[in-house]
């Protein structure tokens, strides 16, 4: 069976590049390359030596989604059968992006639908091509949205145009998404790799773990009060302080130099 997603690293290991493989399908996600997927996520969370991981696809797809093609459509159904499926496969997906304890950028090459599209926004950074499509396709073959959409689009961009997006289910282009807060940076097609190359390098130049708590704020801040949040805060400077990162930023303020991070 053909490798259906590559994983490498760049020169000094510090990057892990994931890149999604179906070309024909526009990388439309099977229940073996979810998994695979999760597996990769979690391995590079767990990597010391791993600081930033951008996630992209091949040809003219970034993801369409998952692969339904395999999907039984008649028969009986037992009940939990659907709610299973999802909890364990693509919300276990994007729940693999949003815990991963590394930045994790997506450069989107091409259209990302359903899933697909969820899966980029569920990432910390987005990059974009200007070939690049979004599109809320659930609501044209009478689906309600999965993968944490009704999730991450109004914490994105508010309930009014998430309600227009997953409504109609029209594609929105690249320098819309960029318009409505959905994409960091639109970039023409030729130079998103070196784009996502530059940006993951910046990332893994830098504080660790500063960055890994820092994300875990900012994902927990529209979920809970005031308190809960500053409890949050508090407790993460107090874990991030006991790093050698943090300590030789403080030390580099005092000998007026540059830090020097090593992750750690």
């Amino acid at each position: 069976m053909p490798v259906s997603i590559t994983s490498s690293q760049s020169a000094d290991g510090q990057v892990t590049h994931l890149t999604l493989d179906r070309p024909e399908t526009l990388n439309a996600l099977t229940p073996d390359m979810r998994d695979h997927l999760i597996a990769l996520l979690a391995q590079a969370s767990a990597d010391p030596d791993v600081r930033a991981v951008v996630l992209t696809g091949t040809g003219r797809g970034f993801c369409a989604g998952a692969d339904l093609r395999g999907g039984a459509t008649g028969g009986e159904r037992v009940a939990g059968d659907v709610s299973r499926t999802l909890r364990l496969g693509a919300q276990r997906l994007v729940s693999a992006v949003l815990d991963c304890e590394k930045p994790v950028i997506a450069a989107v090459n091409g259209t990302a639908a359903g899933l697909g599209a969820h899966l980029a926004f569920a990432c910390d950074l987005v990059l974009a091509a200007e070939s690049a499509r979004f599109i809320e396709v659930f609501v044209r073959r009478g689906l309600v949205p999965d993968g944490g959409g009704a999730y991450l689009l109004p914490r994105l961009i508010g309930p009014r145009r998430a309600k227009e997006l997953m409504f109609f289910g029209d594609a929105l282009t690249a320098p819309d998404a960029e318009r409505l807060g959905l994409v960091n940076r639109v970039v023409p097609d030729g130079e998103l790799d070196k784009t996502a190359r530059e940006w993951a390098a910046r990332l893994a130049a830098g504080p660790t773990r500063a960055l890994s708590l820092t994300k875990q704020l900012v994902n927990a801040s529209l979920d809970g009060d005031r308190a809960t949040a500053f409890a949050a805060e508090a407790a993460a400077q107090e874990i991030n302080m006991t790093t050698a990162d943090a300590q030789d930023g403080v030390r580099s303020f005092v000998e007026r130099r540059e830090p020097r991070f090593r992750g750690r």
